[in-house]
């Protein structure tokens, strides 16, 4: 061992392995009232198994039943029961007799030697599913006005609100000008540089808001019946998602169900208004109707009240909503993030978020059921994200700030995702695994694979502002070959940073674009390791290694495995005994193996290909109540 190595013990010992996926569960969308074959594996290491039962709670009230034994595989004891789904969210964990008598609980937290809550049982639904395109996602995230301007922009009047500034500006990003900036990216602007994106090799592109508003991000729309000339207009979204869907992208939208802008029409039309049949559609906080309910008080962004049926109408019900409108021909979007989701429809003693989100996703399904909805809830989103109509969460909780815990330099003032820590915190590899458990446990396993991995977004600083050297491919590497949909917010591909949210939203040099080969390389190499991988896309998540400066853990698949190290200093990671055979192809990394050691020369992420995981086959009886 090199004198700077070091070699820590994992704070992950042998212990029984479950997770969603499909190695585990017989049907990744069953039907309400059906029954799928659960199953659990349990390592030899662990000790001696006397049973093992599978606890469901069925209409809330627990059930057990006695698993039965399969055999045992590469060392593995395989058993499995039956679990029946009689309710639209279903939670189960095992509960596992030692051979010296003691008990292990296991749920999707962990194991624990005590009986824990419930609210961390793995979690089956039996809502529609999402579509079938969404678990080979790559993301990439635009904000139009910085992304691109096309020869069309020169020409257009700005609007009287919009301050001038030349493409190569820095963002202002403090004080009173800032959503006022205008750079005049438009959607032809982005269909010119699709090339950059195939080279990317991402698959699926988020656009911020294209309707009307008086500012650079959007998101005080004054009108959801039409694109804002200012991008070009309706026929210019129609030009970019027919070029998208020709090369194989696909394009999906951006919608604020919290609130408008204080210039909507129908604000305009109910202010001070009673009379008006716009007037329930928000909150009102005196009876002329000039004091309202504003997203975090900011007065130009007034809340929905969605107690309204004919704001539900309009908006989000039905054929003839604005959520209908853009997912049907001729714009044919894929699908909708949608703003403030965790908001949306609360306010005081009122919570209509389910109500709100179900009604969004029926008329999603009943125009085409192939799109995908997700949703921003900026800590933990778990108790909304059941399954039943937001598909996956633009969260920052689970993953985005471990990460940044982990590789930022030590010390480094920053925003941090509106905590006010002032220094950003550091985690070593086990409190990243702690909090990426902890935030994750209650999601679904479906919900769990369309989770947004972001490093960064357009309301964050640029992950590269504070990481440590060589950090980025590694986070970066860290999101892709996780559970979730990998987002790149454009420019992170460019070596861009930003302080906060608004100094990240930079513009694109593209003349600069052959000085950053190398890093757009880089790029383009990883996304291409999640999408030629089906254990990245398909498989599911099992930890083998964690320790302060180390995270090990296998993506496993019945057709291949992925093993990811990920470590932040030179260091020797001791793997569980057998978990790399001999020969296993390194498909990105430099770290080497001698055995079930692995040692890291330094920052580095490694990834290696292992056979697929052989599973016993199925019981043939069913398993028995005890």
């Amino acid at each position: 061992m090199h004198s700077h190595e070091h070699s820590a013990v994992s704070v992950i010992g042998p212990r029984p392995h479950h997770d969603g996926s499909a190695l585990f569960v017989s049907e990744q969308s069953p039907a309400p009232g059906s029954t799928v074959k659960i199953r659990v594996r349990i390592p030899g290491d662990f000790g001696p198994v006397g049973a093992v039962r599978l606890r469901s709670t069925p209409d809330r009230e627990p059930f057990f039943l006695l698993a039965t034994r399969l055999g045992v595989v590469d060392g593995w004891e395989w058993w499995e029961a039956d679990l029946a789904l009689p309710n639209p969210v279903n939670g189960y964990r095992f509960l596992v007799t030692r051979g010296d008598g003691s008990f292990a609980w296991l749920n999707a937290r962990g194991l624990s030697a005590i009986d824990v809550p419930d609210i961390d049982d793995f979690r089956i639904a039996t809502f529609d599913a999402p579509p079938d395109w969404a678990d080979s996602t790559v993301m990439y995230q635009i904000f139009p006005d910085r992304f691109a301007r096309s020869a069309e922009a020169d020409k257009r009047e700005l609007p009287s609100w919009a301050q001038a500034a030349e493409w190569g500006d820095e963002p202002i990003h403090v004080g009173p000008v800032t959503p006022f900036q205008f750079y005049g990216g438009d959607l032809a602007g982005i269909v010119d540089h699709l090339d950059h994106l195939e080279r990317l090799g991402v698959t699926l592109i988020y656009l911020t808001p294209v309707f009307p508003a008086r500012s650079n991000h959007r998101y005080d729309a004054f009108s959801f019946s039409e694109v804002d000339p200012l991008l070009g207009g309706n026929a210019a979204l129609i030009a970019l998602v027919e070029a998208a869907h020709e090369r194989g992208f696909k394009i999906i939208g951006d919608l604020t169900s919290n609130h408008s802008g204080d210039a909507h029409e129908w604000f305009t039309a109910s202010y001070g208004n009673p009379a008006a049949p716009e007037s329930d559609f928000y909150h009102w906080l005196n009876d002329e109707q000039t004091e309202y309910e504003a997203w975090l008080g900011v007065p130009s962004l007034p809340k929905f009240n969605w107690n309204s049926a004919e704001l539900r109408r309009r908006f989000i019900e039905g054929p003839g909503s604005v959520v209908a409108r853009w997912l049907e021909p001729p714009y044919n979007l894929d699908g909708w993030r949608i703003d403030v989701a965790n908001m949306t429809g609360r306010f005081e003693d009122q919570d209509l978020n389910e109500e709100v989100r179900r009604i969004i996703r029926k008329t999603m399904i009943d125009v085409n059921p192939s799109t995908i909805l997700l949703a921003e809830a900026t800590n933990d989103a778990a108790s909304d994200f059941t399954g039943d109509a937001w598909h996956g969460a633009m969260t920052y909780a689970n993953l985005t700030r471990p990460l940044w815990s982990w590789l930022s330099e030590p010390g480094r003032i920053a925003q941090f995702f509106g905590i006010p820590y002032g220094v950003i915190p550091s985690y070593t590899g086990a409190e990243v695994y702690e909090a990426y458990t902890a935030f994750s446990a209650q999601f679904p396993w479906r919900v769990r694979m369309n989770n947004m991995n972001a490093l960064d977004t357009h309301d964050t600083p640029r992950f590269r502002t504070h990481a440590r050297p060589d950090a980025v491919p590694v986070a970066f590497g860290i999101t892709l070959t996780m559970p979730g949909i990998p987002l790149i917010f454009a420019g992170d591909e460019f070596g861009h940073i930003g302080d906060d949210g608004e100094h990240s939203r930079t513009t694109i040099p593209w003349g600069e674009a052959e000085q950053t080969t190398s890093a757009i390389d880089e790029y383009a190499e990883l996304i291409r390791l999640r999408r030629d991988n089906v254990a990245l896309n398909a498989g599911g998540l099992r930890w083998v290694h964690v320790d302060d400066d180390a995270l090990a853990y296998v993506r496993e698949h019945q057709d291949q495995c992925v093993l990811v190290v990920a470590a932040r200093s030179a260091t020797t990671v001791h793997l569980p005994v057998g978990t790399i055979p001999g020969g296993a192809p390194i498909l990105y990394g430099s770290a080497t193996c001698d055995g079930d050691a692995v040692s890291a020369a330094g920052m580095s992420l490694t990834v290696w290909e292992l056979p697929g995981v052989v599973a016993p086959a199925p019981s043939s009886g069913s398993a028995v109540p005890k």
